[in-house]
């Protein structure tokens, strides 16, 4: 029996070995910040990682192969080797996804594998028309694996059942000792876990050291859950969160509504403005010219930097789209876990731009050019106060639809026509719209733009000059009718595209471009660090009349602007404080940085400031566990 187990160790053993050595070839130019040394310990790592989860999957066959008696050999040793054989293909199945994945994400397969498992058919779209070589090559080591087992398997399992009852029970307690270490693979007080692989402050070489058939195990049972997920991050009494988050944003939380206020307009006006928020998906600083990028991708951006505000040093949320979404339609910042758009509490009364105005008379939008069902999105809006989300299946007769939906020109007609309407009503309104042309597979319509020269034609840099095409498309249009003059416009990106990088939060490919352009309002540049809620709050106070609200930034025309910003990097939480970074991570010792050229230099641990990290994901998950982040009635 136990000969037996261990040679089914070994195959598993094998196999995520030869995962990780492909990835540790495919990416060794990322680990030039560590000796050559220190890389290999990701091997070490690793198969601490690879045994917890081989140890997982040998709890069956060790219980079967020990109580079953003899009579039933065959059966159950058939049975156990088609167990044997499915985790074998799954294992290799992941493995295989692991490496597009990591391309795409940087990171291996976590939270958002599950996710996406949710939407097979965009998925599967995506994946037939980005990944197709990847995909032959992996149902041929599928097949092949499951040729070579069926053939040429090394396990005698009927054998091993055969011996005595007696022989085996007598065995069980050792196997199951040994199981149990493996599973655990601590003697501490807590059992190891994912975190156990993050031993380097090179994050790709601790990506190499995970095991994906773990990491998407660890995430589903992290993600589908809700409750106490700031544990792993450490204890901090709610009295002092809040307080460090009051001091730290320049606010003042009070017991019922943390953090509500009374804003006063620096633009008072008789007739407030209507606002429109056009959120661009991946729409990084490295394409737009007045955020460091290059200005032939953007040229209407960079046109509209000189008619309005131009943030050029605004940095996301996190690098997922809900997280961006929320932030610029209710001014909120990451928290452990899924984000609010997804959460079962924030699906009503939680605070939106949309709450906010509609007392005053606003009518609300959410416009989209996919299925409102992705990411939640359409139950999200229409639960917290918006009055209509337009989805692709209200579109007729649009010019183009690909894999995620219809294309930015048709989203921006169909806006258009919106403001259009509510403009003839004598409506004012309140839209945020959510572009997708940027988004893996970049499927672009002909003949909309030129497309660059010595870039794939359908890449990422086509993607973002057709995303901008349809930027210019909007001011075009709406420029031409009545309801531009009193209208605040912002444009700003969600996220960046592929956020990756060796540092443990690559803090530069959270960098993205917004501008607000309004009639009346002076063209600047604002290099001062910003945030998605300082774009928002910003927004607000250009519409011309004094509101209360939550939202956790300032406008940059307020005293009280501050240079902080909050960003989540998978499970890490990084805080940065002008120059200064403190990073918090599940279950280990926080670090701070200083952030310089771009990339982190570790600094000596500046105790406040990564206590205030910690504050700020303690309030987060309090208010949106308590509903707390509303509009106070």
């Amino acid at each position: 029996m136990l000969r037996e187990l261990f040679k089914i160790y070994l195959l598993f053993i094998a196999l995520f070995f030869l995962g990780r050595l492909g990835l540790y070839g495919l990416y060794f130019d990322r680990l030039g910040d560590i000796s050559f040394a220190e890389s290999l310990l990701s091997f070490i790592y690793g198969l601490k990682l690879d045994t917890m989860t081989t140890s997982i999957i040998l709890v069956i066959p060790a219980l079967f192969m020990a109580i079953t008696p003899q009579i039933g050999a065959k059966f159950v040793g058939r049975f156990l080797s088609g167990y044997v054989l499915f985790f074998l293909l799954i294992s290799l199945y992941v493995e295989n996804a692991t490496f597009p994945f990591v391309a795409q994400y940087d990171v291996r397969p976590n939270y958002l594998f599950i996710e996406y498992l949710k939407y097979p058919q965009e998925v599967t779209s995506m994946i037939l028309k980005e990944y197709p070589m990847q995909l032959i090559v992996a149902l041929g080591m599928l097949l092949l694996m499951g040729w070579a087992y069926l053939r040429f398997s090394p396990l005698r399992l009927v054998e091993a059942i055969q011996t005595p009852l007696w022989k085996r029970l007598l065995l069980f307690p050792i196997v199951v000792a040994v199981l149990f270490i493996g599973i655990r693979s601590s003697f501490g007080h807590r059992p190891a876990n994912i975190s156990d692989a993050l031993y380097s402050t090179n994050r790709m070489a601790n990506e190499i050291a995970k095991n994906s058939l773990y990491s998407i195990g660890y995430a589903y049972k992290s993600y589908t859950k809700e409750g106490n997920l700031i544990k792993p991050y450490g204890k901090m009494k709610l009295s002092e969160a809040y307080e460090r988050v009051g001091k730290k944003l320049a606010l003042n939380p009070n017991q019922e509504f943390p953090f509500n206020r009374l804003e006063t307009t620096h633009f008072k006006t008789q007739k407030p403005k209507n606002l429109v928020i056009f959120i661009q998906e991946s729409m990084g600083s490295q394409f737009v010219g007045f955020s460091g990028g290059d200005t032939t991708i953007t040229p209407n951006m960079e046109k509209l930097s000189h008619e309005g505000v131009a943030f050029t040093n605004l940095f996301s949320n996190g690098t997922r789209s809900i997280q961006g979404l929320a932030g610029m339609s209710s001014g909120y910042l990451p928290l452990p876990g899924e984000g609010v758009v997804k959460r079962n509490k924030s699906q009503s009364d939680f605070f939106t731009v949309a709450a906010l105005l509609k007392p005053l008379g606003y009518k609300s939008s959410f416009i989209y050019g996919g299925e409102g069902r992705f990411d939640n999105m359409r139950s999200w809006y229409m639960g917290n106060s918006f009055d209509e989300v337009i989805e692709q299946k209200d579109y007729q007769n649009p010019s183009f639809v690909s894999t995620w939906g219809v294309s930015d020109e048709d989203l921006v007609l169909k806006a258009n026509e919106k403001f259009k309407s509510h403009a003839a009503k004598g409506e004012k309104f309140v839209s945020i719209m959510f572009s997708s042309s940027n988004h893996s597979p970049f499927e672009l319509p002909e003949k909309k733009i030129d497309f660059i020269t010595g870039k794939p034609k359908y890449g990422v840099e086509n993607a973002v000059k057709y995303a901008d095409f349809a930027i210019g498309r909007l001011f075009e249009l709406a420029k031409k009718e009545s309801y531009y003059k009193d209208t605040v416009f912002v444009v700003v990106a969600d996220h960046n595209v592929r956020v990756y990088g060796d540092d443990l939060v690559p803090v530069k490919m959270f960098h993205i471009p917004a501008l607000i352009v309004s009639d009346g309002v002076k063209a600047q540049k604002v290099s001062t660090l910003t945030t998605q809620p300082d774009v928002l709050a910003t927004a607000l106070d250009m519409i011309g009349v004094d509101l209360t609200y939550p939202i956790l930034g300032h406008s940059i025309y307020s005293d009280k602007k501050q240079e902080v910003s909050l960003m989540m990097f998978n499970d890490n939480f990084a805080l940065r404080d002008h120059e200064k970074i403190a990073i918090i991570q599940p279950n280990k010792e926080a670090l701070t940085f200083t952030y310089e050229n771009e990339h982190l230099k570790p600094s000596p641990h500046n105790k406040e400031l990564e206590r205030d990290a910690l504050a700020f994901v303690t309030v987060m998950d309090d208010m949106y566990n308590k509903k707390l982040f509303r509009v106070a009635k």
